[in-house]
């Protein structure tokens, strides 16, 4: 990628390209190790947050978790566990690269103390400063020839290669379910079935939520993908018309998804910056999984015209994916409307 040219583009397109290509590859470029300060645990309305400094992974480098745990904990025993990517940025703002954050505590208590879902925890699993190679599904990745990962490789964004090394999705998803669940099983009041366990995620960890339910569908009863970004490591300003990855993803999704019978998955995007992007691959998800099943209850993709790629639009709207994922059984869920 030509770094002038891109920086032209967003004269002429505006800051709110900028905003949503750093949600993909944060800025600033992240300082080495020994030179990073931990932000204090975010502040929250309602409930606390428990943070697991550095969890140790015999498969990724360690990570921070910050476990949020809503009021009256535990009270109402046993909890669903929503498990969601990013953790930085899924509680407070005032660390975060954009001063934005998803707001989840607050959505998830109002929710909760409606009775619009059943009582659950949240588990924010932050990135590492390899995000984008992390949260890049792995075996459509392996699938891609030679050629095509050599030129996904030579990307480069303000002088940064964007995949940094070869994806590594499948260690993070062994961390994730063979490491961390188990201690956050043991740990906290919590139910550690299937049809109690979920994951969110936006944007690459949009890919990361739809590629962890297909890969641990004994693990994961649903998952939530906000704003996936269909493109991969194409960051242009515009969709590649030779893009493999779009391919690559919706190959693997009609060949390895799960059955319906016992899961739930949510997509949605907007129609600004990045999000303007998504609307022909999503498409195609679409009408793969509907063929196979994937209707009613157990499916939803929305789009919402207006909405751009940040957290205050992923905030605005996460009651939405919150409630699909864990409304209990006598709840009927409204459509959004507009």
């Amino acid at each position: 990628m030509d770094t002038p040219s891109v920086v032209r583009g967003f004269r002429s397109r505006g800051l709110s390209w900028i905003v949503g290509l750093a949600a993909l590859l944060p800025l600033p470029r992240p300082a080495p190790a020994a030179a990073q300060q931990v932000p204090q645990v975010p502040q929250v309305p309602a409930g606390r947050i428990v943070r697991i400094s550095r969890f140790p992974s015999q498969y990724v480098a360690p990570h921070n978790v910050d476990v949020w745990l809503p009021p009256g904990y535990p009270a109402h025993a046993p909890y669903a566990v929503l498990y969601m990517f990013d953790g930085q940025n899924v509680f407070g703002a005032g660390s975060t690269w954009n001063h934005q954050s998803w707001q989840a505590a607050a959505t998830a208590s109002r929710l909760m103390s409606w009775g619009r879902t059943r009582p659950f925890i949240i588990v924010a699993i932050w990135n590492s400063p390899q995000r984008m190679s992390e949260y890049y599904p792995q075996q459509p990745w392996e699938s891609l020839t030679p050629a095509q990962r050599r030129e996904q490789f030579g990307r480069q964004l303000w002088g940064q290669q964007v995949l940094p090394v070869a994806p590594f999705s499948d260690a993070f998803l062994r961390f994730v379910t063979a490491e961390l669940a188990p201690a956050i099983d043991r740990r906290f009041a919590v139910d550690p079935r299937r049809d109690a366990t979920f994951v969110m995620g936006s944007s690459m960890g949009g890919l990361m939520a739809w590629y962890a339910l297909a890969r641990y569908p004994g693990v994961f009863g649903g998952a939530a993908c906000l704003s996936t970004h269909w493109p991969g490591a194409a960051l242009s300003l515009g969709p590649a018309q030779d893009d493999p990855a779009p391919d690559a993803f919706v190959r693997y999704i009609r060949a390895h998804f799960p059955s319906p019978a016992h899961h739930r998955i949510y997509f949605d995007h907007g129609t600004r910056t990045l999000d303007a992007w998504y609307g022909p691959t999503q498409r195609r998800v679409d009408r793969i999984l509907a063929a196979k099943g994937w209707v009613g209850d157990h499916y939803e993709s929305l789009v919402f015209p207006g909405a751009d790629h940040s957290e205050r639009s992923w905030s605005a709207r996460l009651a939405i994916p919150m409630t699909f994922l864990l409304a209990p059984p006598a709840y009927r869920r409204p459509r959004p409307t507009g």
